[in-house]
């Protein structure tokens, strides 16, 4: 999310003269320039200094591309004077005329004169410049062992500030070679003088502090991480330590900022010891200074601490008590900084909570002391300041931060800039941005007419900017996209649009999505088709390209991506997704993970992963031994973690384990029932779905209980129905599967049903062949077909002269369809029908597959029934034959069970038959 650099350094250092400033006034600035480079070798060219000379003079207008020929004569004379041959014939006869006294001052006056330069200019070497100076500098600066380590540091500082090794992009091969060769001719002795033994006298916390800043701006530039590179940072981390009492609070900020920055950290160097050690000396010195920071260097002296964090340091008790220190300044300075230094500040904030840091007093002043200065300052906000101002804001409300007033002036303040700059925002600004109003929006804030009107600016420059987004950028806008339409705003065109702009890219880039990535991606594509999303060829297209994924990464997701991942492949198979191998792959490979991280699963996570599951099973999800030995495993964490569910999470619960029905063992459902019945009852605080859910949950559950005999009961249970039942029946919903849990739960009770819920009935072949052939075999009987008893879904069969009810049970009345484990809504049937003194007859519609299987069910109802067989063993050919042929007819007919179950509660509408 704030892979854009927060906190970068300028496109050059403004240092000041020689050795009196440390090269970065702006090394927290937010407008890095990223220039392209290549690979160098170690080997400089032979150069003649007078060729280049006259090559200057003839090709005066010569400008490269970077930097148009558009100044003046006065712009361009200073670097004229600066490769005049005098200059380094005057460098070179110094260093001879002093042999091995000479300590390398007037280089290092040079080099610092290149940085005055490029200062004045206010730009950095042009392409142009450097193929006209770098040659001459690798021959001429060659340092000795008697280079003092002033002459060194200042030299290769100056060099690096005036943009001597940054690679532009038409450099030409041999002058990337002489820039290499360069850096590596000063990078050896400061090395040597590192390790030096005994240390060299000389060294200083200054040109330490300098120098490790340098390196940290070469690798932002592109410079390889060479074993001379790498030696020469490792050699100059100890002297931290050894220096630590000497540096200054800029110093302080400028090494820490090179630690962190996405230039030693980022690009590869980690967080080796040394890095580690050097942190860890730099930390008793912020605390001892704190007094000293000015605004800058406490901007970026957070940013570095938030971004150390997020490269893997640890947040020890020195680490905190630094954090905390700095923030306490902040206030007393505030009036002080400027936009970057505020949105650097507030990411930093953002990003340390992020981390585990808490929202202290001294997170909140900061925080508070900070936002005011948002709207005040807000016109100044650049395009990349906007955006991680916002996607702080988000952040820290999701940890916690209050929607205040003032955060939402401040959020108010920026959203019009948002509309005012949106052609100047990069993918990365664009999905940060979208993903914050999201996040904002999904912790309350209102759908304002600034904030849809930013959204509304920001959607066309996805469409516009399709082919840059990178994976994250995409896997976050598809989210933002998934959480706006979550909170009620339409899909309209524009956010089609989007979507079909960011879904080839899905499929294009699929190899390079993170674990994260892909859990958001499978999470808010089953979010858009749960909002009325149709399930496009593309669509499709780009969940193929991810499922394999899943199955690739499997050990390597988290709890949170493992439920999310398995509710978003329920969802999307409720909604009529195809149950495709690479789908049924994906599952398959992530169930072994919930069982190996159950007890690191969070209450949300357990709800969702039972809800999945129950919806897996839905739609014909084999019912394996691990299946059911994860659904036991997640089951005993509820009963763990009982006291830290929301009602609607109860709800879910409820809704899964009675869905599951005899999938779970009776035991647990007990124990798990009386958990979540108890924390129910202690806070019934639901809304009028969750009731609904939680009352059919709770029936479907207790009626498993009630069907077996020797299960232990308790009041508990009846009590939450009657309460539940209570909030229902003065205000009843609308809607019929709600009507018809309400007419249940009155069944139950034993109340008058205070709705009168509508039932469709359908009488189907098969149906109609048992009861003929039923009726033919015992004419006597009198049978009612369809019949609604107290206003429950109607029976398949009654029976009311023997107050019997015949119910055929097709494969939807069974979990996974097995014919054998029963689901909640069969159990609750029966146990409401039994309850009304009814004796229930289940068959299974493959008994009825067949005629012989069809005589035998038919025989076991006549011995119950104790009525003889009229005309069984007499029974003439003729119509021996023809009640042969009608069963005949139908055999291989399965009775369909009813699959019209809302998506929430799998309460069944009626079944249908076919």
């Amino acid at each position: 999310m704030d892979k854009g650099t927060a906190g970068t350094s300028s496109r050059y250092s403004r240092s000041g003269h020689n050795y009196n400033q440390s090269g970065d006034d702006n090394a927290a600035s937010s407008r890095d320039v990223p220039y392209r480079h290549g690979t160098v070798s170690q080997s400089p060219p032979s150069t003649n200094s007078r060729r280049n000379e006259s090559h200057y003079a003839s090709g005066f207008g010569a400008y490269s591309s970077e930097h148009p020929p558009r100044r003046s004569v006065t712009t361009i004379q200073p670097f004229y004077n600066l490769i005049k041959q005098e200059k380094f014939d005057d460098l070179v006869g110094k260093a001879r005329h002093f042999g091995r006294r000479y300590d390398g001052r007037n280089h290092g006056q040079y080099a610092n004169s290149i940085k005055k330069y490029t200062s004045a200019s206010k730009r950095p070497l042009n392409q142009y410049e450097q193929s006209q100076l770098i040659p001459l500098l690798l021959q001429n600066f060659q340092p000795t062992r008697s280079w003092s380590w002033r002459s060194l540091t200042t030299t290769l500082h100056s060099l690096i500030s005036a943009g001597v090794f940054i690679p532009h992009t038409l450099t030409d091969v041999s002058v990337k070679r002489a820039q290499a060769g360069l850096l590596s001719t000063l990078l050896a002795p400061i090395t040597i003088k590192c390790n030096q033994k005994p240390k060299a006298r000389d060294i200083d916390a200054q040109g330490i502090a300098n120098l490790l800043w340098g390196t940290a701006k070469l690798v932002d530039h592109g410079q390889p991480l060479t074993p001379e590179f790498k030696g020469a940072v490792a050699a100059l981390l100890p002297q931290v330590n050894a220096q630590r009492a000497n540096f200054k609070p800029q110093e302080i900020a400028n090494l820490l900022w090179a630690a962190a920055k996405a230039k030693l950290v980022d690009h590869g160097q980690g967080l080796i010891p040394e890095f580690k050690g050097a942190v860890a000396a730099l930390l008793p010195q912020v605390n001892a200074q704190r007094a000293n920071f000015r605004a800058q260097g406490i901007a970026n002296l957070l940013w570095a601490m938030a971004k150390l964090v997020d490269h893997g340091q640890p947040l020890t008790p020195e680490f905190k008590g630094a954090v905390a220190a700095l923030l306490s300044q902040v206030d007393a300075q505030k009036d002080q900084f400027i936009p970057q230094h505020i949105a650097n500040l507030l990411w930093a904030t953002a990003k340390l909570v992020d981390h585990g840091q808490e929202l202290t007093p001294e997170f909140k002043g900061a925080v508070a002391a900070l936002l005011p200065q948002v709207n005040a300052q807000k016109e100044q906000f650049i395009p990349q300041a906007i955006a991680n101002l916002l996607w702080a804001m988000a952040k820290l409300v999701d940890h916690g931060q209050e929607l205040t007033p003032v955060l939402k002036g401040a959020m108010a303040a920026l959203l019009p800039q948002v509309n005012a700059q949106k052609d100047q925002f990069i993918p990365l600004h664009i999905a940060n941005l979208l993903w914050a109003t999201a996040k904002l929006v999904d912790h309350g804030e209102e759908w304002t007419p600034e904030l849809k009107g930013a959204v509304a600016a920001l959607l066309p420059q996805v469409n516009a900017q399709r082919a840059n987004f990178q994976p994250q950028g995409i896997a976050n806008l598809l989210w933002a996209l998934a959480k706006l339409v979550d909170h009620r705003q339409d899909l309209t065109s524009e956010f089609k649009g989007v979507l079909a702009a960011l879904l080839p890219q899905v499929n294009a880039q699929r190899a390079n999505f993170k674990l994260q990535e892909i859990a958001n991606l499978l999470w808010a594509m089953a979010k858009l088709v749960d909002h009325g999303q149709e399930l496009t060829p593309e669509f499709k297209g780009a969940l193929a390209a991810l499922l394999p994924q899943v199955n690739a990464q499997k050990d390597q997701f988290i709890p949170q991506h493992i439920a999310n991942l398995l509710w978003a492949a329920a969802k999307l198979v409720d909604h009529g997704q195809e149950w495709t191998p690479v789908l049924k792959g994906a599952v398959a490979a992530l169930l072994p993970q919930v069982n190996a991280q159950k007890a690191n699963f969070q209450p949300q996570g357990i709800a969702n992963l039972l809800w999945a599951l129950a919806k897996l099973v839905d739609h014909a999800q084999d019912l394996t031994s691990e299946f059911r030995g994860v659904v036991a495993a997640l089951l005993l964490q509820v009963k763990a973690q009982k006291d830290q569910f929301i009602p609607k999470q109860i709800a879910n619960l409820l809704w899964a384990m009675a869905k599951l029905g005899e999938l779970v063992e009776l035991n647990l459902v007990k124990s798990t029932l009386d958990s979540l019945v108890y924390v129910t009852s202690e806070n019934p605080r639901f809304s009028q779905q969750d009731t609904l859910l939680s009352l059919w949950g709770v029936m479907a559950c207790s009626a498993r209980l009630f069907l077996d005999s020797n299960a232990k009961k308790n009041g508990l249970p009846e009590k939450l129905i009657r309460d539940l039942f209570a909030h229902l029946e003065n205000n009843p919903p609308e809607h019929t599967e709600g009507q018809r849990i309400i007419a249940m739960a009155a069944s139950w009770l034993g109340r008058v049903c205070p709705v009168a819920p509508h039932y469709p009935t359908t009488i189907s072949n098969s149906q109609s062949t048992f009861r003929d052939r039923l009726h033919s075999r015992i004419p006597s009987l009198k049978i009612e077909e369809e019949k609604s008893l107290n206003a429950l879904s109607p029976v398949d069969l009654l029976l009311p002269d023997h107050n019997i009810v015949i119910e055929v049970q097709g494969p939807f009345h069974y979990v996974g369809g097995d014919f054998q484990t029963r689901n909640g809504s069969t159990l609750l049937k029966i146990a409401l029908l039994q309850k009304l003194g009814f004796e229930v007859i289940e068959i299974s519609a493959n008994k009825l597959a067949n005629k012989d299987s069809m005589e035998r069910v038919i025989d076991q109802i006549q011995a119950k029934l104790n009525i003889p067989l009229e005309g069984r063993g007499s029974v003439s050919l003729k119509r021996r034959g023809a009640d042969e042929a009608c069963i005949a007819a139908d055999e291989g007919q399965q009775y369909l069970d009813d699959r019209q179950s809302t998506a929430e509660t799998g309460e069944p509408l009626k079944k249908k038959k076919k």
